[in-house]
């Protein structure tokens, strides 16, 4: 008799695994639940060959190495994760190097890094450079021709300024010439007259009284053109000015002096007060308390810092003074040199919060001689600063006596002062 259900005789050992006759797979009938892949159609019998081994960062599955599953069929998926993500092999933690390790990225390159920075500085630096000096440039007011001076005296050694303070009350609000006690008068005079020489003996620094008795040359006039003779007239130096401008200004001290004047740089009241108060204030030890109603100066003895105003105001000074102008200008001669000497620190220089206000407000109220390059302009601004050191001289024009109430230059002094800064030699001439 059959146990065995279903047609199956035999043993059970025999028919184990050996199938059916049947055109399904046993299992089919068996457990219907499970889904088999059909039988792919024969195909001829290949040798087998060893399959190709991707590379390592294509996620490889090992299984198919000799006495793996050999060849799977086309469009198989196994389902087996090696468990590398991002294309490690196998082998190691996929950092290191090795047969089959992970290449990782290589270590930066800072030498390459910091040249590179330090290239990109430079060029940033260039730009910004180039930028301000053009920007510079574009505001000076060249308005001064000094090709209208005429019968000029030789040029010396070394370079030579006259510097000029006005009192041009141009583009100042009325609130501004109220708190700066400037007045409202029109046109505007020399309030103060300097020539400073900047040759390899040191810079020296001349201040010129307004008062300062002198002959008015022939000249031609800056706006007619027209040529007007001397007649020996005596006037104030600063009436020069008055008369036909910075032109007959320049031509007058030469005539005066003999001294040629290669550059000219004049600045107004409001423009003196900005850069001061652009900088920050200047600080200053005065010696001696004083006070002027005039000027609005109130000044206590001692290391103070003035503002614009107050500056301004120490500048003008000279009723409270008993050498009224010369003591003046001696007070001009020591503010001067040390608002360069303040400016042209590293703190304002490399500080563009500093600098531009301080180069805009200058430069916005500058007027100065056609051939004045801001290269020259620069070297002013240094010597001016040098008066104040060891090599730096400054001094009054030496005067003689007076005339009228104007100042009498010392003739043979001015002679001996000129030859020597024609020569660029030392000055040893004194103002006594």
């Amino acid at each position: 008799m059959n146990d065995w259900p279903d047609r199956r005789t035999g043993d059970r050992s025999d028919r184990y695994g050996r199938g059916s006759a049947s055109p399904q797979p046993e299992g089919a009938r068996a457990m219907p639940h499970i889904q088999r892949r059909p039988s792919s159609p024969q195909r001829p019998q290949m040798p087998p060959q060893r399959p190709q081994v991707p590379p390592q960062s294509q996620g490889y599955d090992d299984r198919y190495q000799d006495g793996g599953y050999g060849n799977p069929e086309p469009g198989y998926d196994s389902g087996y994760n090696t468990g590398q993500v991002y294309g490690g092999g196998s082998g190691g933690s996929g950092r290191g190097g090795g047969d089959g390790g992970y290449v990782g990225r290589p270590a930066p390159d800072w030498r390459r890094r910091i040249k590179l920075g330090a290239l990109t500085l430079v060029v940033v630096l260039l730009v910004v450079s180039v930028s301000t000096y053009f920007w510079a440039d574009s505001k000076l007011k060249r308005e001064v021709d000094l090709s209208k001076v005429i019968e000029r005296p030789e040029s010396g050694d070394g370079t030579n300024y006259l510097i000029v303070g006005s009192d041009s009350r141009e583009g100042m609000s009325a609130e501004e010439k109220k708190r700066l006690r400037t007045g409202s008068a029109e046109g505007k005079r020399t309030d103060s007259m300097m020539i400073l020489h900047d040759g390899s003996n040191g810079p020296t620094l001349i201040s010129l009284p307004r008062d300062s008795n002198v002959e008015i040359p022939s000249f031609v006039g800056s706006e007619s053109g027209k040529k007007f003779p001397g007649t020996g007239r005596q006037v104030k130096l600063n009436a020069a000015y008055a008369e036909d401008g910075p032109e007959l200004l320049v031509r007058t001290v030469e005539f005066n002096t003999g001294l040629r004047i290669d550059h000219y740089v004049e600045i107004g009241f409001g423009g003196f007060a900005k850069i001061v108060d652009a900088i920050g204030g200047v600080e200053l030890d005065i010696p001696k308390a004083f006070k002027d109603k005039k000027s609005g100066a109130d000044f206590k003895a001692g290391k103070q810092t003035l503002n614009g105003e107050q500056s301004l105001a120490f500048v003008r000074t000279r009723y409270a003074f008993a050498g009224s102008d010369l003591d003046r200008t001696k007070n001009q001669q020591k503010f001067l040199a040390a608002l360069a000497s303040q400016t042209a620190t590293p703190s304002t220089i490399i500080n563009p919060f500093k600098l531009y206000p301080t180069m805009g407000a200058g430069l916005d109220t500058l007027i100065v001689d056609k051939d004045m390059s801001l290269w020259s302009l620069g070297n002013m601004f240094f010597a001016m600063k040098g008066v104040t050191g060891g090599d730096g001289t400054s001094m009054n024009m030496p005067i003689s006596g007076s005339v009228g109430g104007n100042l009498v230059w010392d003739k043979a002094k001015v002679k001996q002062l000129v030859q020597q800064l024609n020569n660029d030699e030392k000055v040893t001439v004194s103002s006594d």
